[in-house]
């Protein structure tokens, strides 16, 4: 038995709870320690003054979106390879990994080159004032020449992921990650680099982690990358954007949503984006194990939708959302009651802690729902429902957030501001609960016309 088949055994017949767990595991740990190296620049930064923690929360937008794009040729490439696997389609899956790891590497190339050429307008686009913007380009032109290798590891961390080889994907994320925190208080402080040293931490640290996951590829998939297998004709464009358009919408419209909730910060002082910023860091946090166990899930709902085991595919969704409700309520409790202690961890300013206290608590309040919202989205973005998929990714990053902003800010000041995230939560539970119902009632249906054709 070949590599594919025995991976197709492997997930297709493992009872879903285990299987889950055996491919969250190493996610959780990766989407963890991803966003600890994270926060780690914040927490370091924070040692320095108030401006450098905003100056880092202005560029954490722009690293959204290298991310955003880095998921779109990601899970857009992974879930078909997925999906192909379960069909046992295994000539195809080679074409569709390639096109997606090389895509992903062109593209950072012309958003770094094209960074570095406008820097200054980028800068104040994002939102930097005026006492910012020098440490804010300083720290982005570094972070711009990680682009290529950032958005590259995330594709090469989902392609290995989709295809059940979830342990080399979090050797290459985690590794890069350790060497990023260690490196940050050697060249912030010791070197007397300060910002410019935790950019420099972040790109070597994401170099290391692109070679390593370049190897993981290499030494846990049966696919072989090449430059020969690279796709550029519409078909696997167009597959790639069907299956990656929510990833894309989640993350971009994310950083859009920072970008503006920045330039609303600012209109107050550089202590509102400081607070604001850690809080958002911190909540990516809590929300990174809540994706790395969805991430779990998607391989296993995909390649079973693939393979026409309708029964797994619920299965595995109502196992986690059950498992992440319960995660998250603990979370959010700790959010709520230690707010202030989190957020002085960052930043010793009593303004900073005012602001960013209320802000997490607020944050807090409707977390658990994402237990709902997060499975939804990768439910129907594994499974092929682009619409329902590109919608729930778009409503909490987007669609209700930014009008949220807009709107409360202009009416209820800051505390509107701080109080955003929470009201576009509930928006957005809303309107899942109905798309969940239509689609479990259509996966009923096809479920049902399988079984006709297999008696037939």
């Amino acid at each position: 038995m070949d590599a594919n088949e025995k991976k197709y055994k492997m997930m297709t017949e493992t009872p879903v709870e285990p299987l889950i767990l055996r491919l969250a595991v190493p996610t959780i740990i990766s989407m963890l320690v991803t966003a600890f190296y994270n926060m780690a620049d914040s927490f370091f930064v924070g040692k320095l003054s108030t401006e450098a923690t905003a100056a880092v929360a202005v560029v954490f937008s722009l690293m959204a979106v290298i991310q955003a794009l880095g998921f779109y040729f990601g899970h857009g490439s992974g879930n078909i390879i997925s999906r192909e696997l379960g069909k046992r389609n295994y000539d195809e899956v080679s074409y569709v990994a390639s096109t997606g790891f090389f895509s992903a590497v062109f593209v950072g190339i012309i958003l770094c080159v094209t960074g570095l050429i406008f820097a200054p307008a980028l800068a104040k686009m994002l939102g930097a004032t005026p006492t910012i913007i020098d440490e804010v380009i300083s720290y982005m032109r570094i972070i711009l020449f990680g682009a290529p290798f950032m958005m590259a590891s995330f594709v090469l961390n989902n392609q290995l992921r989709y295809q059940g080889s979830a342990v080399y994907a979090m050797v290459g994320i985690v590794t890069g990650a350790v060497i990023n925190v260690a490196l940050d208080p050697i060249l912030i402080f010791r070197c007397g680099m300060g910002v410019k040293g935790a950019a420099i931490a972040t790109l070597i640290s994401q170099i290391i982690s692109f070679l390593l996951l370049l190897v993981g590829m290499s030494k846990g998939s049966a696919i072989k990358l090449s430059i020969k297998n690279f796709r550029i004709d519409f078909y696997y464009q167009k597959e790639i954007f069907k299956c990656g358009l929510p990833s894309l919408l989640r993350q971009g419209l994310a950083s859009i949503s920072t970008m503006i909730l920045n330039h609303a910060a600012g209109a107050y002082n550089d202590a509102v984006i400081a607070a604001i910023g850690i809080v958002s860091r911190v909540s990516m946090f809590a929300n990174s194990a809540l994706i790395g166990f969805g991430q779990g899930f998607q391989p296993v709902v995909s390649l079973n939708y693939g393979a026409r085991r309708f029964d797994r595919v619920k299965k595995s969704f109502w196992f986690c959302v059950k498992a992440s409700l319960g995660f998250l309520i603990i979370i959010s409790a700790i959010g709520f009651f230690f707010s202030e202690e989190i957020v002085a961890a960052f930043r010793d300013d009593a303004e900073v802690i005012k602001i960013g206290s209320f802000t997490l608590k607020a944050y807090s309040v409707a977390f658990p729902l994402n237990s709902v919202i997060v499975m939804c989205n990768m439910l129907f973005q594994s499974t092929g429902k682009t619409v329902s998929a590109s919608f729930m990714a778009s409503a909490r990053q987007g669609l209700f957030l930014i009008p949220c902003i807009w709107i409360l800010d202009g009416v209820f000041g800051l505390t509107g501001l701080q109080l955003s995230q929470c009201i576009t939560d509930f928006l957005t539970f809303a309107f899942a609960i109905p798309l969940l119902v239509n689609y479990l009632k259509n996966l009923s249906k096809e479920e049902r016309a399988h079984k006709n054709e297999s008696i037939a």
